[in-house]
């Protein structure tokens, strides 16, 4: 019995990992090319894997963008709390590298996003971000909360629009100012 279950747990364990393969490659081609050239195909190409793959874990192209959207918000969420917690200086330099060294991944990160302005089944998902951080701080002042990571989305996309991003010394200040608030 125990060949059959760790035979039942590496095919579970093979399958996550070729969804998290596939979840990955489509963010790494809105990063490249944009939300419009997720593809199947092109998600299995960019993902490595036989082109039957994302249409096997992710029947639409909705289904697909919907899943990375979650996975995103996830690691988003992860991202923000650990900006909740930390000084000033920590935080300009959490936002400087992601509209910096990590500015692709963001970028992509928010094209989905602003996909779900326009795409109704997609906003759920683009909440789960705002819901999770809700969750697990538990803020005292949920109005200043809010506050404090609308401003943190603000700083982000200027950043993303800059020619030159923001470094951290630039962000310091701001965030400094948003800190006060947000205590």
């Amino acid at each position: 019995m125990t060949g059959r279950q760790e035979t039942i747990d590496g095919r579970k364990l093979r399958g996550e990992r070729r969804r998290r393969a596939i979840l990955d490659a489509t963010l790494r081609v809105i990063e490249r090319d944009g939300v419009s050239a997720v593809t199947h195909r092109a998600v299995a190409r960019e993902a490595d894997v036989p082109p039957t793959s994302p249409t096997y874990y992710y029947a639409t192209i909705d289904d697909l963008l919907i899943a990375t959207l979650v996975s995103a918000a996830e690691t988003l969420c992860t991202d923000m709390l650990r900006m909740v917690e930390a000084e000033p200086g920590e935080i300009a330099a959490l936002l400087a590298k992601a509209v910096g060294e990590d500015r692709g991944r963001t970028l992509a990160e928010y094209e989905l996003y602003l996909l779900a302005v326009r795409r109704p089944e997609l906003r759920p998902a683009a909440r789960r971000w705002l819901d999770l951080a809700f969750e697990i701080v538990r803020p005292e002042d949920p109005v200043r909360f809010r506050a404090f990571l609308a401003a943190i989305d603000g700083l982000l996309i200027q950043g993303l629009l800059a020619d030159v991003p923001p470094t951290a010394d630039e962000l310091e200040p701001i965030v400094s100012f948003l800190i006060r608030t947000r205590d």
